[in-house]
């Protein structure tokens, strides 16, 4: 973030980047989703939402893994220099952790109590929205605020899946949830749980509607943008591809393989 920025200067804090990295993202995924439309068969004729389940689990998990593991090169790297920053470093290691545990652990509960089983699925999401949502502030919460910050996000993340399924917006990988949601979240937990001059700790609000006036700005230029990028290809070199290789696969139709089941 620009130090002499307007909002540098404002007290906006984005460590690691909740709201210019994942905000960013996941607002623009949300623009992307809305102009591409949603999969064939994704939804069924009377409107309800078609699963179309992953097709490798443990690939997904492995996956969750490695980015759970960079996460702690991403987000104490931010420190931008270990020597003289140790004690920061361990600080943004800790609550990088507690956060994300706390996230997954709070997914399968969540999962468990809703649907009658653990939706491992989610608990993949709800560990990555627990990385994304404590990013903002790892550098200034304390260990229970991150704690606290990653059991919300874990849930959160699960009721933006259904309720952006129920806007037939289709995000095959809860890209918006994790990324859009739980990175507007994470930015404006900073103005809540900040050990300094957070709201529920000193009780001035702040930081808090700095955090969220920049948050916002970030998610609605990052939406508008993408959506009238989105939107010029859509009407002039098209976003899609033809519906007939869909029907068959982009491996059949471009490979001459068949890789998996599609819904027709």
């Amino acid at each position: 973030m620009n130090p002499q920025g307007w909002l540098s200067s404002a007290g906006f804090n984005d460590f690691a980047g909740s709201a210019a990295v994942h905000a960013m993202g996941g607002f623009a995924a949300l623009a992307a989703a809305m102009v591409l439309g949603p999969r064939l068969g994704k939804y069924k004729v009377d409107g309800k939402p078609n699963t179309i389940p992953g097709h490798n689990i443990p690939l997904a998990a492995i996956g969750c893994f490695i980015l759970w593991f960079g996460w702690f090169g991403f987000n104490p790297g931010s420190t931008l220099g270990a020597v003289g920053n140790w004690d920061l470093i361990g600080k943004v290691i800790t609550n990088t952790f507690l956060a994300s545990a706390a996230g997954g652990i709070s997914t399968m509960i969540y999962t468990q109590f809703r649907y009658g089983l653990i939706d491992i699925t989610m608990v993949i999401n709800g560990i990555l929205a627990g990385l994304v949502s404590i990013t903002a502030g790892c550098n200034v919460v304390d260990a229970s605020s991150a704690i606290i910050i990653g059991l919300a996000a874990g849930v959160l993340v699960d009721v933006a899946v259904q309720v952006i399924d129920k806007m037939k917006i289709d995000d095959p990988v809860g890209a918006i949830a994790v990324h859009g949601v739980n990175g507007f979240f994470g930015a404006i937990a900073v103005g809540l749980f900040a050990s300094e001059n957070g709201l529920l700790y000193s009780g001035d609000s702040a930081l808090f509607l700095v955090q969220l006036k920049g948050v916002s700005v970030i998610a609605l230029f990052s939406f508008i943008f993408t959506y009238l990028v989105m939107y010029l290809m859509k009407k002039t070199i098209g976003v899609r591809i033809p519906v007939e290789e869909e029907r068959v696969g982009i491996d059949a139709a471009s490979f001459g393989l068949e890789s998996y089941s599609n819904f027709e």
